[in-house]
């Protein structure tokens, strides 16, 4: 058995968003030292398959940066939105947490609660585009970041220039059937997503809204109570925005964070 904090170690080491932005490093994706395919939107996306679960990077909980992560029993119903990066050159052809080699050019990602592997559906929320990847490293650990995705996925789904997107991931169980790709579209499709941050979920509307003041105290920002129902229970969920983009979001998260409200993260609705 491998000594406890190697697990750890492997993931500091080989996952993906630690530290600067991969776009920042290399603006293309592309290091001179690495050949690019000819024709990248050729290559086929990843084939579901039944796999047995990898022998690493299936702890039930790790600890990345100070923070401990649990991972899910199983991908089965899977589906959540969120921002999606990417990671490029730097680490071509390194060990990924489950053991299987980064390829940039593969239709991967990294995932910091799925088991591995798991596929999964990508789709741009505001372009349409889908594409579907195999899941085998961990990963992004920059807050508000729901998925990494190699440099040839996130490429097709139109979001490399940019560096993040808006996605929704939905798991694919193999052997079921499975949604035919999405065309790309031309234009934004009616009802582009809006980029919220959730602050905190109560089941006393009172609690919700004494937050709510408090943040309408200290910034020059929408604030929302929304209000559902779970389990027969009412929730109220304090939410900040919209906010315009990816960016705003990040700089608002860190100055919440200074002003005491931790744990705050991105919701699309």
């Amino acid at each position: 058995m491998r000594p406890l904090f190697w697990p750890v170690l492997l993931l500091a080491l080989t996952c993906c968003s630690i530290g600067p932005s991969i776009i920042e490093q290399d603006i293309d994706g592309i290091s001179s030292s690495i050949p690019a395919p000819s024709d990248i939107n050729a290559i086929p996306d990843a084939v579901p398959k039944k796999e047995p679960r990898s022998r690493y990077g299936n702890a039930p909980s790790y600890v990345v940066l100070g923070k401990r992560y649990q991972t899910l029993k199983q991908s089965r119903g899977y589906r959540e939105r969120g921002i999606a990066s990417w990671y490029g050159s730097k680490f071509h052809g390194r060990r990924t947490s489950s053991g299987e080699i980064y390829n940039m050019y593969g239709m991967s990602a990294a995932h910091k609660s799925l088991p591995l592997p798991t596929y999964a559906r990508v789709t741009n929320l505001r372009n349409g585009r889908s594409v579907v990847v195999k899941i085998n490293d961990r990963g992004p650990f920059h807050a508000n970041r729901l998925i990494d995705l190699s440099y040839t996925a996130a490429y097709k789904l139109g979001i490399v220039g940019r560096g993040t997107g808006l996605v929704e991931i939905e798991a694919i169980t193999p052997g079921a059937p499975t949604k035919p790709p999405k065309r790309p579209a031309r234009s934004k499709p009616k009802g582009d997503p809006s980029l919220f941050l959730q602050v905190g979920a109560f089941g006393n509307q009172q609690n919700a809204r004494r937050l709510q003041q408090r943040i309408l105290s200290q910034l020059d920002t929408p604030v929302q109570i929304r209000h559902s129902s779970s389990e027969q229970q009412p929730v109220y969920r304090v939410q900040i925005g919209p906010i315009p983009n990816v960016e705003g979001a990040d700089r608002l998260a860190q100055h919440l964070d200074e002003l005491g409200i931790h744990d705050s993260h991105v919701v699309i609705r």
